[in-house]
């Protein structure tokens, strides 16, 4: 770990896919950190990561290492964003606490990408490995730092709840066609479907609404029930199923036991106020528009608030006359390259990923606790696999519930939808109170 205090907060980033580029990008807005090393499986992946911090200046002479324990053993490295697969997330974690604990290895913090685990019991064990490291740690739920959430966020609460009362609906969703990699279409390896992959944005971001600035969600919000609904609508039918399976080989078959591709969940707390809150989530990768869709919605008593991702910077077109080549230029998931356009220009910042990092690397560097903490993820975690027991059970989950041993039926391949008379799961549910 690098002691000048004057020197830059040095980075190490772990896992080297779609996500960990899109962290690289958002390096190119900020100030006081830089990337010095990446670590992959691979090698050669780990290079080309490397390689592309160095092409967007956001490092220098950026260190590629395939064993996790080199790379926090690097004296440049002062903090790691582990963003590697969920299957992987323990045995990341607890490698790097190893070396932390050992004391072959010093760090001022960590952060970790969303979700903190497949499962409770999971996100538990990864933050308690964090906790005995006594590390820093942040939890990389970059929605509660996008813009359009943030700003509208402050005038809802500066204008309208100040004189009004506090909001009390908040509406979030994410959509887009399907994943990039194919770790996250298999339910073992994932953790389930689309609710842990995208509900646990839309969810935070409805606790994010509600929640007075300056306040912890998990104080200022507790949870009382949640109802959901998981379902496979597009990718259990033979056609995309066989799709699937083309251009993802190995995946599970989505015709007999697929993870959902929607789910929706609605979740009543009950705020600070002693008032009756509530967050509805709805997630989706079934949905074939320009590109993913994220919209938000924030209802009070005389003043409300709406935002689509989709409205964009600017729009283009391209006539049908023009030969156009695949790609991801416009907007992520971007699903045509013809006709009438969103454009958003700066993607990380939009997204929040920009605003994360800087507060993260910020905090680390002034040794405080950032914003979003493993217990954050450790709260949606548990709040997600409630709505799962919710759905796989069709009944109401009440607060409080002892979920710790659940894995649910997603996760384990034991949610067959299309073959059982009701739709409804098959096989031995695990044993919760709920």
């Amino acid at each position: 770990m690098n002691t000048s205090p004057s020197a830059p907060l040095g980075i190490g980033i772990i896992g080297s896919g779609f996500i960990a580029h899109f962290h690289v990008r958002s390096w190119q807005a900020i100030r006081g950190s830089d990337i010095v090393a990446t670590q992959s499986r691979s090698m050669e992946r780990a290079r080309e990561l490397a390689s592309y911090a160095e092409e967007l200046r956001v490092g220098n002479e950026v260190t590629p290492y395939e064993d996790i324990a080199s790379l926090v053993r690097d004296e440049r490295v002062d903090a790691v964003w582990v963003l590697t697969p969920n299957h992987t997330r323990v045995d990341v974690v607890r490698a790097i606490c190893e070396e932390i604990t050992a004391g072959r290895a010093t760090l001022r913090g960590i952060a970790v990408e969303k979700p903190l685990g497949r499962n409770l019991a999971e996100a538990r064990q990864v933050a308690e490995l964090v906790r005995g490291a006594g590390l820093l740690h942040a939890y990389l739920e970059n929605q509660v730092y996008a813009p359009r959430l943030t700003r509208t966020r402050e005038l809802m609460w500066a204008r309208g709840a100040s004189r009004s009362g506090t909001p009390y609906l908040a509406r979030c969703t994410e959509e887009h066609s399907g994943p990039h990699s194919a770790w996250f279409w298999d339910g073992e390896a994932q953790g389930g479907g689309v609710l842990n992959d995208l509900m646990c944005h839309s969810l935070e971001a409805g606790r994010f609404l509600l929640t007075p600035p300056g306040h912890d969600p998990s104080q200022w919000l507790r949870p009382v029930s949640v109802t959901a609904t998981i379902a496979s609508l597009r990718w259990g039918r033979e056609h995309y199923a066989a799709r699937l399976a083309r251009t993802h080989p190995g995946v599970q078959d989505y015709r007999t036991t697929p993870s959902e591709d929607y789910a929706n969940a609605t979740y009543t707390f009950v705020n600070g106020d002693g008032e009756p809150v509530i967050v509805e989530a709805m997630t989706s990768w079934g949905y074939v528009g320009a590109g993913m869709r994220l919209s938000f919605e924030l209802l009070g008593p005389e003043y409300s608030m709406s935002a689509n991702s989709l409205s964009g910077d600017a729009t283009v077109f391209f006539s049908r006359d023009l030969d156009q080549t695949e790609g991801e230029d416009m907007l992520e998931k971007q699903n045509a390259e013809q006709g009438l356009m969103p454009v958003i220009a700066d993607e990380p910042a939009a997204y929040g990923y920009t605003a994360e990092n800087t507060h993260v690397s910020r905090m680390f560097t002034e040794g405080k606790q950032p914003d979003e903490s493993l217990d954050s993820g450790v709260a949606v975690t548990e709040l997600l696999m409630a709505a799962y027991y919710a759905a796989e059970t069709g009944t109401v989950v009440h607060f409080p519930t002892d979920l710790s041993d659940y894995v649910p039926a997603v996760a384990r391949r034991a949610w067959h939808p299309r073959t059982t008379p009701e739709g409804g799961s098959t096989g031995d549910r695990n044993e919760a109170q709920a």
